[in-house]
Protein backbone atom coordinates (compact mmCIF):
# COMPACT_ATOMS: atom_id res chain seq x y z
CA UNK A 1 0.00 0.00 0.00
CA UNK A 2 3.29 2.41 1.25
CA UNK A 3 4.45 1.35 -2.69
CA UNK A 4 1.32 2.41 -4.66
CA UNK A 5 0.72 6.14 -2.67
CA UNK A 6 4.17 6.78 -3.45
CA UNK A 7 3.71 5.63 -7.10
CA UNK A 8 0.57 7.90 -7.32
CA UNK A 9 1.98 10.42 -4.83
CA UNK A 10 -0.93 10.61 -2.40
CA UNK A 11 -0.53 9.45 1.29
CA UNK A 12 -1.53 5.79 2.31
CA UNK A 13 -4.48 6.72 4.15
CA UNK A 14 -6.33 7.98 1.05
CA UNK A 15 -5.11 4.69 -0.68
CA UNK A 16 -6.80 3.10 1.43
CA UNK A 17 -9.94 5.31 1.23
CA UNK A 18 -10.15 4.34 -2.24
CA UNK A 19 -9.90 0.83 -1.56
CA UNK A 20 -12.75 1.06 0.94
CA UNK A 21 -15.14 2.60 -1.27
CA UNK A 22 -14.83 5.91 0.72
CA UNK A 23 -17.24 8.60 -0.74
CA UNK A 24 -14.78 11.40 0.09
CA UNK A 25 -12.12 11.28 -2.37
CA UNK A 26 -11.76 13.33 -5.38
CA UNK A 27 -12.47 11.42 -8.74
CA UNK A 28 -8.93 12.38 -10.31
CA UNK A 29 -7.47 11.18 -6.72
CA UNK A 30 -9.21 8.06 -6.82
CA UNK A 31 -8.03 7.36 -10.38
CA UNK A 32 -4.70 7.94 -9.92
CA UNK A 33 -4.61 5.48 -7.11
CA UNK A 34 -6.37 3.20 -9.49
CA UNK A 35 -3.91 3.29 -12.06
CA UNK A 36 -1.12 3.03 -9.52
CA UNK A 37 -2.80 -0.04 -8.16
CA UNK A 38 -2.91 -1.37 -11.78
CA UNK A 39 0.82 -0.65 -12.88
CA UNK A 40 2.21 -2.41 -9.71
CA UNK A 41 -0.19 -5.34 -9.50
CA UNK A 42 -1.33 -4.88 -6.18
CA UNK A 43 -3.71 -7.32 -4.49
CA UNK A 44 -5.33 -6.32 -1.09
CA UNK A 45 -4.89 -9.38 0.90
CA UNK A 46 -8.27 -9.71 2.17
CA UNK A 47 -8.06 -12.50 4.70
CA UNK A 48 -5.33 -9.96 6.48
CA UNK A 49 -7.61 -6.97 6.11
CA UNK A 50 -10.32 -8.82 7.84
CA UNK A 51 -8.64 -10.26 10.78
CA UNK A 52 -7.46 -6.46 11.45
CA UNK A 53 -10.44 -4.91 10.56
CA UNK A 54 -13.22 -7.26 11.69
CA UNK A 55 -14.77 -6.53 8.22
CA UNK A 56 -14.80 -8.33 4.88
CA UNK A 57 -15.72 -5.84 2.27
CA UNK A 58 -18.22 -8.41 1.04
CA UNK A 59 -21.98 -6.42 0.92
CA UNK A 60 -25.19 -8.89 0.17
CA UNK A 61 -27.75 -7.60 -2.48
CA UNK A 62 -31.26 -9.49 -2.43
CA UNK A 63 -33.28 -8.78 -5.28
CA UNK A 64 -35.51 -11.05 -7.32
CA UNK A 65 -35.49 -12.88 -10.81
CA UNK A 66 -36.38 -10.23 -13.27
CA UNK A 67 -34.93 -9.07 -16.68
CA UNK A 68 -37.09 -5.79 -16.46
CA UNK A 69 -34.69 -2.45 -16.64
CA UNK A 70 -35.56 -0.71 -13.53
CA UNK A 71 -34.61 -3.59 -10.74
CA UNK A 72 -31.68 -4.64 -13.70
CA UNK A 73 -30.35 -1.15 -13.79
CA UNK A 74 -30.69 -0.59 -9.93
CA UNK A 75 -28.22 -3.71 -9.64
CA UNK A 76 -26.08 -2.86 -11.80
CA UNK A 77 -25.67 0.73 -10.37
CA UNK A 78 -24.94 -0.96 -7.04
CA UNK A 79 -22.46 -3.29 -8.34
CA UNK A 80 -20.74 -0.34 -10.03
CA UNK A 81 -21.13 2.26 -7.09
CA UNK A 82 -19.35 -0.68 -4.80
CA UNK A 83 -16.01 -1.19 -7.08
CA UNK A 84 -13.15 -0.95 -5.99
CA UNK A 85 -13.98 -1.04 -2.55
CA UNK A 86 -16.63 -3.90 -2.11
CA UNK A 87 -16.80 -7.16 -3.49
CA UNK A 88 -20.90 -7.88 -3.92
CA UNK A 89 -22.76 -10.99 -4.19
CA UNK A 90 -26.44 -11.40 -4.81
CA UNK A 91 -29.24 -13.32 -3.46
CA UNK A 92 -32.10 -13.42 -6.24
CA UNK A 93 -35.35 -14.76 -4.94
CA UNK A 94 -38.31 -16.15 -7.12
CA UNK A 95 -40.85 -14.09 -4.41
CA UNK A 96 -39.85 -11.73 -1.69
CA UNK A 97 -41.89 -13.16 1.60
CA UNK A 98 -41.61 -13.17 5.09
CA UNK A 99 -40.08 -17.14 4.45
CA UNK A 100 -37.59 -16.33 1.93
CA UNK A 101 -36.20 -12.64 2.78
CA UNK A 102 -34.88 -13.72 6.35
CA UNK A 103 -33.56 -17.41 4.58
CA UNK A 104 -31.59 -14.76 2.53
CA UNK A 105 -30.23 -12.19 5.30
CA UNK A 106 -29.27 -15.72 6.75
CA UNK A 107 -27.13 -16.89 3.90
CA UNK A 108 -25.49 -13.46 4.40
CA UNK A 109 -24.93 -13.37 7.28
CA UNK A 110 -23.06 -17.03 6.85
CA UNK A 111 -20.68 -15.35 4.43
CA UNK A 112 -19.91 -12.31 6.66
CA UNK A 113 -20.81 -9.85 4.40
CA UNK A 114 -20.89 -6.30 6.15
CA UNK A 115 -24.29 -5.18 5.12
CA UNK A 116 -26.58 -6.10 2.84
CA UNK A 117 -28.96 -3.74 0.06
CA UNK A 118 -32.64 -5.14 -0.50
CA UNK A 119 -33.76 -4.00 -3.85
CA UNK A 120 -37.44 -3.83 -3.02
CA UNK A 121 -40.07 -2.51 -5.42
CA UNK A 122 -43.41 -4.58 -4.98
CA UNK A 123 -45.71 -4.28 -1.92
CA UNK A 124 -44.74 -8.07 -0.57
CA UNK A 125 -41.30 -7.25 -0.33
CA UNK A 126 -42.03 -4.42 2.04
CA UNK A 127 -44.42 -6.12 4.00
CA UNK A 128 -41.70 -8.47 4.82
CA UNK A 129 -39.10 -6.20 5.34
CA UNK A 130 -41.32 -4.82 8.16
CA UNK A 131 -40.85 -8.11 9.74
CA UNK A 132 -37.50 -8.22 9.61
CA UNK A 133 -35.65 -8.56 12.56
CA UNK A 134 -31.51 -8.20 12.09
CA UNK A 135 -28.26 -7.01 13.88
CA UNK A 136 -26.48 -6.36 10.09
CA UNK A 137 -27.02 -2.83 8.40
CA UNK A 138 -29.92 -3.07 6.15
CA UNK A 139 -30.89 -0.21 3.45
CA UNK A 140 -33.81 -0.89 0.85
CA UNK A 141 -33.71 0.44 -2.66
CA UNK A 142 -36.94 1.48 -5.02
CA UNK A 143 -39.85 1.27 -2.30
CA UNK A 144 -39.32 5.22 -1.43
CA UNK A 145 -40.38 6.24 1.76
CA UNK A 146 -42.61 3.18 2.50
CA UNK A 147 -39.82 1.02 3.76
CA UNK A 148 -39.64 0.33 7.45
CA UNK A 149 -35.75 0.99 7.53
CA UNK A 150 -33.02 3.12 5.73
CA UNK A 151 -33.97 3.32 1.83
CA UNK A 152 -33.11 5.38 -1.09
CA UNK A 153 -35.36 5.86 -4.28
CA UNK A 154 -35.96 7.86 -7.44
CA UNK A 155 -39.06 10.32 -7.03
CA UNK A 156 -41.10 8.15 -9.20
CA UNK A 157 -44.21 11.09 -7.84
CA UNK A 158 -42.13 13.91 -9.75
CA UNK A 159 -41.39 11.70 -12.91
CA UNK A 160 -44.87 11.44 -13.47
CA UNK A 161 -45.59 15.01 -12.85
CA UNK A 162 -43.65 16.35 -15.26
CA UNK A 163 -44.41 13.76 -17.86
CA UNK A 164 -47.82 14.77 -17.00
CA UNK A 165 -47.73 18.74 -16.91
CA UNK A 166 -45.54 18.92 -20.59
CA UNK A 167 -48.31 17.04 -22.06
CA UNK A 168 -50.75 19.48 -20.52
CA UNK A 169 -48.63 22.20 -21.36
CA UNK A 170 -48.71 21.21 -24.89
CA UNK A 171 -52.43 21.68 -25.29
CA UNK A 172 -54.07 18.63 -24.54
CA UNK A 173 -56.36 18.53 -22.47
CA UNK A 174 -56.34 15.70 -20.14
CA UNK A 175 -53.38 12.53 -20.18
CA UNK A 176 -54.79 8.95 -20.40
CA UNK A 177 -51.93 6.54 -18.55
CA UNK A 178 -51.08 3.20 -18.91
CA UNK A 179 -49.97 2.08 -15.23
CA UNK A 180 -47.77 -0.62 -14.31
CA UNK A 181 -48.87 -3.16 -12.09
CA UNK A 182 -50.68 -2.21 -8.86
CA UNK A 183 -48.57 -4.23 -6.31
CA UNK A 184 -45.22 -2.32 -7.53
CA UNK A 185 -44.61 0.71 -5.52
CA UNK A 186 -43.43 2.24 -8.71
CA UNK A 187 -46.54 2.06 -10.31
CA UNK A 188 -48.35 3.34 -7.14
CA UNK A 189 -46.39 6.12 -7.17
CA UNK A 190 -46.68 6.89 -10.78
CA UNK A 191 -50.47 7.21 -10.75
CA UNK A 192 -50.33 9.64 -7.72
CA UNK A 193 -48.37 12.34 -9.85
CA UNK A 194 -50.28 11.90 -12.92
CA UNK A 195 -53.63 11.91 -10.94
CA UNK A 196 -52.34 15.18 -9.07
CA UNK A 197 -51.12 17.51 -12.03
CA UNK A 198 -54.88 16.78 -13.78
CA UNK A 199 -56.18 17.59 -10.57
CA UNK A 200 -54.04 21.13 -9.69
CA UNK A 201 -54.97 21.65 -13.40
CA UNK A 202 -58.40 21.07 -13.15
CA UNK A 203 -58.15 18.49 -15.89
CA UNK A 204 -60.56 15.36 -16.33
CA UNK A 205 -59.14 12.29 -14.86
CA UNK A 206 -59.44 9.32 -17.48
CA UNK A 207 -60.29 5.69 -15.73
CA UNK A 208 -56.27 4.32 -15.29
CA UNK A 209 -55.80 1.19 -17.20
CA UNK A 210 -53.07 -1.39 -15.85
CA UNK A 211 -50.79 -3.44 -17.74
CA UNK A 212 -47.82 -5.64 -17.06
CA UNK A 213 -44.90 -3.74 -17.99
CA UNK A 214 -44.46 -5.67 -21.21
CA UNK A 215 -44.85 -4.18 -24.20
CA UNK A 216 -47.76 -6.72 -24.96
CA UNK A 217 -49.78 -5.50 -22.37
CA UNK A 218 -48.86 -1.53 -24.02
CA UNK A 219 -49.85 -3.28 -27.59
CA UNK A 220 -53.08 -4.94 -26.35
CA UNK A 221 -53.93 -1.40 -24.48
CA UNK A 222 -53.02 0.41 -27.21
CA UNK A 223 -55.91 -0.93 -29.58
CA UNK A 224 -58.22 0.41 -27.04
CA UNK A 225 -57.07 3.67 -27.07
CA UNK A 226 -56.47 3.70 -30.59
CA UNK A 227 -60.40 3.43 -31.43
CA UNK A 228 -61.44 6.20 -28.76
CA UNK A 229 -61.08 9.95 -30.67
CA UNK A 230 -60.74 11.37 -27.35
CA UNK A 231 -57.58 10.28 -26.48
CA UNK A 232 -54.59 12.48 -27.62
CA UNK A 233 -52.07 12.00 -24.87
CA UNK A 234 -50.47 8.96 -23.35
CA UNK A 235 -48.09 8.50 -20.24
CA UNK A 236 -47.00 5.21 -20.21
CA UNK A 237 -46.12 3.46 -16.98
CA UNK A 238 -42.78 2.59 -18.39
CA UNK A 239 -41.26 2.62 -22.22
CA UNK A 240 -41.55 -1.12 -23.10
CA UNK A 241 -45.37 -0.46 -22.80
CA UNK A 242 -44.66 2.90 -24.48
CA UNK A 243 -43.51 0.74 -27.35
CA UNK A 244 -46.15 -1.62 -27.49
CA UNK A 245 -48.46 1.64 -27.80
CA UNK A 246 -46.62 3.40 -31.13
CA UNK A 247 -46.92 0.01 -32.50
CA UNK A 248 -50.97 -0.34 -31.95
CA UNK A 249 -51.50 3.28 -32.93
CA UNK A 250 -49.76 2.92 -36.17
CA UNK A 251 -51.45 0.10 -37.10
CA UNK A 252 -54.49 1.65 -36.21
CA UNK A 253 -53.50 4.48 -38.49
CA UNK A 254 -53.33 6.88 -35.53
CA UNK A 255 -50.42 9.19 -36.25
CA UNK A 256 -47.26 9.85 -33.09
CA UNK A 257 -47.49 12.64 -32.39
CA UNK A 258 -50.00 14.75 -34.60
CA UNK A 259 -53.50 12.43 -33.43
CA UNK A 260 -51.73 10.71 -30.42
CA UNK A 261 -48.77 12.27 -28.17
CA UNK A 262 -46.98 9.63 -26.19
CA UNK A 263 -44.50 10.02 -23.38
CA UNK A 264 -42.64 6.61 -21.47
CA UNK A 265 -40.70 6.51 -18.09
CA UNK A 266 -37.17 4.80 -17.68
CA UNK A 267 -35.70 6.38 -20.78
CA UNK A 268 -34.07 2.61 -21.51
CA UNK A 269 -31.63 2.61 -24.19
CA UNK A 270 -33.47 2.30 -27.22
CA UNK A 271 -35.96 4.94 -26.32
CA UNK A 272 -33.81 7.46 -28.90
CA UNK A 273 -34.61 4.99 -31.79
CA UNK A 274 -38.70 4.46 -31.06
CA UNK A 275 -40.37 5.42 -33.84
CA UNK A 276 -40.84 8.28 -33.25
CA UNK A 277 -38.17 8.68 -31.06
CA UNK A 278 -39.57 8.36 -27.66
CA UNK A 279 -39.88 11.32 -25.05
CA UNK A 280 -39.69 9.98 -20.93
CA UNK A 281 -38.73 10.21 -18.01
CA UNK A 282 -34.57 9.34 -17.27
CA UNK A 283 -33.90 7.81 -13.74
CA UNK A 284 -29.97 8.08 -12.74
CA UNK A 285 -29.38 4.64 -11.51
CA UNK A 286 -26.10 5.10 -11.17
CA UNK A 287 -26.66 8.18 -8.62
CA UNK A 288 -29.15 5.62 -6.56
CA UNK A 289 -26.54 3.06 -6.44
CA UNK A 290 -24.03 5.42 -5.26
CA UNK A 291 -26.84 7.07 -2.12
CA UNK A 292 -27.52 3.31 -1.41
CA UNK A 293 -23.77 2.29 -0.82
CA UNK A 294 -22.95 5.44 1.08
CA UNK A 295 -26.25 5.12 3.14
CA UNK A 296 -24.85 1.57 3.99
CA UNK A 297 -21.63 2.87 4.75
CA UNK A 298 -23.24 4.90 7.40
CA UNK A 299 -24.99 1.89 9.04
CA UNK A 300 -21.96 0.18 9.13
CA UNK A 301 -19.88 2.52 11.10
CA UNK A 302 -22.75 4.22 13.62
CA UNK A 303 -26.03 1.98 13.16
CA UNK A 304 -27.89 4.53 14.98
CA UNK A 305 -27.78 6.30 11.61
CA UNK A 306 -31.56 5.33 10.17
CA UNK A 307 -32.04 8.01 7.91
CA UNK A 308 -33.71 7.50 4.66
CA UNK A 309 -31.94 9.63 1.83
CA UNK A 310 -33.43 11.87 -0.17
CA UNK A 311 -35.41 11.19 -3.28
CA UNK A 312 -33.14 11.18 -6.33
CA UNK A 313 -34.74 13.86 -9.06
CA UNK A 314 -35.61 12.09 -12.07
CA UNK A 315 -35.20 14.14 -15.79
CA UNK A 316 -37.90 14.42 -18.84
CA UNK A 317 -36.34 13.64 -22.06
CA UNK A 318 -38.25 15.32 -24.67
CA UNK A 319 -37.97 13.74 -27.75
CA UNK A 320 -40.37 13.53 -31.11
CA UNK A 321 -43.20 11.56 -29.30
CA UNK A 322 -45.28 14.11 -27.95
CA UNK A 323 -46.24 17.67 -29.43
CA UNK A 324 -49.55 19.76 -29.61
CA UNK A 325 -52.95 17.99 -30.85
CA UNK A 326 -53.31 17.89 -33.88
CA UNK A 327 -50.11 19.35 -35.10
CA UNK A 328 -50.96 22.47 -33.65
CA UNK A 329 -48.70 25.16 -31.90
CA UNK A 330 -48.67 24.58 -28.32
CA UNK A 331 -50.93 27.39 -26.56
CA UNK A 332 -48.91 29.99 -23.76
CA UNK A 333 -48.92 29.43 -20.47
Amino acid sequence: MVDVARHAGVSHQTVSRVLNGHPNVSPQTRASVLAAIRDLGYRPNAAARTLVTGRTNMLGVISFDSTLYGPASMLYGIQSAARPGYSVAIASLARFDRGSLPEAVEWFLGQAVDGIIVIAPETAAVEALSGLTSDIPLVAVGCGTHAPLPSVAIDNLSGAAQATQHLLDLGHETVHHIGGPDSWLDAQERVEGWRRTLRSAGAPEPDLIYGDWSARSGYEIGHQLAAMPEVTAVLCGNDPMALGLLRALAERGRQVPRDVSVVGFDDVPEAAFFVPPLTTVRQDFGELGRRALHLLMDQISDQRKLHTARPIEPELVVRASAGPPGGRRPPRR
